[in-house]
This record gives structure tokens, C-alpha cells and sequence, in this order.
């Protein structure tokens, strides 16, 4: 007998479970509560609540030689860092490519997944999702992979910035954010350093009044290319960069990393440094548009 399997969400890693569930001669059954595939890569001018949310100008920040799936190749005309859109038509090819979509509910939203009474000898699961017309359906499947993914609720802690109450601009997260141009003309600081705050502290710097980038500990800024015009991140993921890693001593990997991206750039002279070595927290990649 077939197994059957849940998918829950027809985002990249929906479909990365979908076509690996027929490889394996398993069953899938993806259940997607929006009427498209592509999940966070899916722009949308305005955000809707429960889903994540991207900019209009997000450009990824993994190259396409370390992004794109190992039997699907991206095109070759595609940039090393692709706009969202790219990456969203990317996705669109692979499930064409794999025949993916037959196995995609949309408009199906997955409200419970719950063990059956005999979980313990059948390992089965109940599902029970609703469907576009707003009827309850229950199903039983083998296993279950969510693929849901997260970014889907933003942390706006205004309770922690006395005074915010009587602030007459306007207070929102990047979750928000779609493009520059509630921005323009005005005074605006960005709180956080994190990916998503470099790269639109970026963006409103070329319309608003005066940007402020505002950040408790700092970050290493690294670019996105490498020697030879490489992406980074194709050069510096290898074996043996990563034996190497496990082998010389931190202090002194942290020491000659820093030391080559400070002739870059001087961290404290941008009042940049951070409080953390290089490699203990993930560097910010420089926004592709400085």
C-alpha cells in the first residue's frame, strides 16, 4: 500500500518535499492556503495578515549556484543574486519541470495535526483543513511535513521605547515595508542591523530627508562577491574551508577574517564593530545597492 503524505505549504520547501515524496514512490498531498506556489517569494504590494511579507526591491542574498536545487539547475542568464521575482519564476520552472502542481491543494488552509488514537501502531496522522468554499475536510495520512516556514508575525515591542505614545510619525516593522516612498522627504531611523535593516536603511538613504541606523551591538559587513568575481558564499562553503575551520584555532580565524574585511572597510570607523568575534553570529551581507 501507498503511504500517504501531507504537505503542509507549497513554498520552496513544499516543493522540494513534493517532488523527493514521488521520487520515493510515496503519495503526497500539499496543502497551500494562498492560490499560488512560491510562498515567502510571493511579493504582494500590500501585506496580509498571517503571511510573510518582502520588499518590493529584495534581492536574495544566497547565490544562485548555492540556492538553486541539485537536479534543477537555474538559468543561466539569471544573475548571481537574483531579484525576488527571479527566484519566484525559478520556482515556477521547477514545478512545471517535475510536474508538481497536480499534487497541490490551494486555498486550503490546515487547521489541525493531531496523532491518531492508535498513533502508537499505525504512526498515522488526522488533518483536517479547510477548504475555499469553507468546508471542513478530515483526512489520514503516514506523515506529515510542515513547510509552513516563519517571518509570518513581526516583533514591534513599542513598549520598550518609552515616549512612543505621543511620537507623531509613524511606527511600523519591515514586515510592512514594501518600498520607499512612504519614506520620502522625511527623517527616519531604522532600528536593527539584521539583513532586512541594511539593506532598507539602504534604500530610504536615496529618498528620505536623513537616514539613522541604529543597532545595540553592530555587525560584520560582508560583501557578496569574492575573488575572480565569484559569489562568496560559493568560495567560502567547501570542505575544506570548513576542515580548516575545525582545525586552526578560532582566535586566529576570527583574526585574519576581521582583519581583511576591516581593510574593506574599517568597522569602527562606520561605528560598525560589534561586540562578537566574526564567527560567533552570522555577518550581515552588504546591500546590493551600495
Amino acid at each position: 500500500m501507498v503511504r500517504r503524505v501531507a504537505v503542509v505549504g507549497a513554498g520552496s520547501s513544499g516543493l522540494a518535499c513534493i517532488k523527493i515524496c514521488v521520487d520515493e514512490g510515496l503519495e503526497p498531498v500539499c496543502f497551500e492556503s494562498s492560490d499560488d506556489i512560491g510562498g515567502l517569494w510571493r511579493f504582494k504590494a500590500s501585506p496580509e495578515p498571517e503571511r510573510s511579507s518582502i520588499y518590493r526591491s529584495l534581492v536574495v542574498n544566497t547565490s544562485k549556484e548555492m540556492m538553486c536545487f541539485s537536479d534543477f539547475p537555474m538559468p543561466a542568464d539569471y544573475p548571481n543574486y537574483m531579484h525576488n521575482s527571479q527566484l519566484l519564476q525559478y520556482f515556477r520552472l521547477y514545478a512545471e519541470h517535475f510536474h508538481l502542481l497536480r499534487y497541490i491543494n490551494f486555498q486550503t488552509t490546515v487547521r489541525s495535526v493531531t496523532q491518531r488514537p492508535d498513533f502508537s501502531l499505525s504512526g498515522q496522522w488526522d488533518v483536517v483543513t479547510i477548504n475555499r468554499d469553507g468546508a471542513e475536510e478530515r483526512h489520514v495520512f503516514d506523515a506529515v511535513l510542515v513547510c509552513s516556514g516563519h517571518y509570518t508575525h513581526p516583533a514591534l515591542p513599542l513598549s520598550d521605547f518609552p515616549g512612543y505614545e505621543t511620537f507623531s510619525g509613524r511606527c511600523f516593522h519591515s514586515w510592512e515595508y514594501k518600498d520607499a516612498d512612504a519614506c520620502r522627504g522625511q527623517r527616519v531611523v531604522v532600528v536593527g542591523i539584521g539583513n532586512s535593516g541594511g539593506d532598507i536603511a539602504v534604500e530610504i538613504s536615496r529618498s528620505a530627508e536623513k537616514t539613522f541606523l541604529s543597532t545595540r551591538h553592530g555587525a560584520w559587513v560582508i560583501g557578496r562577491m569574492s575573488a575572480n568575481g565569484l559569489p562568496l558564499d560559493m568560495t567560502a562553503i567547501t570542505r575544506f574551508n570548513n576542515i580548516l575551520m575545525l582545525l586552526l584555532p578560532k582566535t586566529l580565524v576570527n583574526w585574519a577574517a576581521e582583519r581583511a574585511l576591516n581593510h574593506k572597510y574599517d568597522h569602527r570607523l562606520y561605528s560598525l564593530k560589534p561586540i562578537h568575534r566574526l564567527h560567533r553570529k552570522l555577518p550581515i551581507p552588504a546591500s546590493s545597492s551600495v
